[in-house]
């Protein structure tokens, strides 16, 4: 692993989506790739800004950081469900939501004279992820396709969600992205008149 590497990029929520956010944990292209997984605490990290994980577990679990990358290389092909490799990624996007089920059970409460329903999420690798896969479920089977979207930016690899009303967004963040595109556009404008 190179040097450059070793310092988790800055995350960027730009997807509008969770599952999608996730996916954007890796963005840009050759030399000016950034990558926000390094270790298990930086995925811990980013699992607690997307609001996936309450600050009440305390550790991030061993092999957080190795299934966090192998569950977003798989989303990456299922999103461009093209790709003929689909059933490994369906297996890790499965496995990850069986083993990471949070588990029920019905008590009885004695004060309130009542059943009570408990659900408590694992603090395992796969417990963390889980929402993540149910996120993706989510994305590939109640999203429409066409919704899904890359940033039109030439050197932009970003993810998003397009939800507005005309489904004309073209780039994950009009303050970044589409102000650099809408700045070179005009200037190409200038220098041709």
């Amino acid at each position: 692993m190179n040097e450059s590497r070793l310092i988790a990029a800055r995350p960027l929520f730009v997807g509008d989506h969770v599952a999608l956010d996730f996916v954007n944990t890796q963005y840009g292209a050759g030399a000016i790739s950034s990558e926000c997984f390094v270790d298990d605490i930086s995925v811990m990290a980013w699992l607690r800004l997307a609001k996936v994980v309450s600050e009440d577990v305390p550790v991030a679990p061993e092999g957080l950081f190795e299934l966090a990358v192998e569950l977003r290389a798989c989303a990456k092909l299922l999103l461009n469900a093209g790709n003929s490799d689909l059933e490994a990624a369906l297996g890790v996007v499965n496995r990850v939501l069986d083993e990471g089920r949070p588990t029920r059970k019905l008590e009885w409460d004695t004060g309130r004279r009542s059943f009570t329903a408990l659900s408590t999420r694992r603090s395992d690798a796969a417990g963390l992820l889980e929402p993540i896969a149910q996120a993706l479920v989510e994305i590939l089977t109640v999203v429409p396709p066409e919704s899904v979207r890359c940033c039109e930016a030439d050197d932009c690899t970003l993810l998003f969600y397009d939800s507005t009303k005309s489904r004309r967004r073209r780039w994950c963040s009009m303050a970044g992205c589409g102000n650099r595109m809408k700045v070179a556009a005009f200037r190409s404008r200038q220098k041709e008149s």
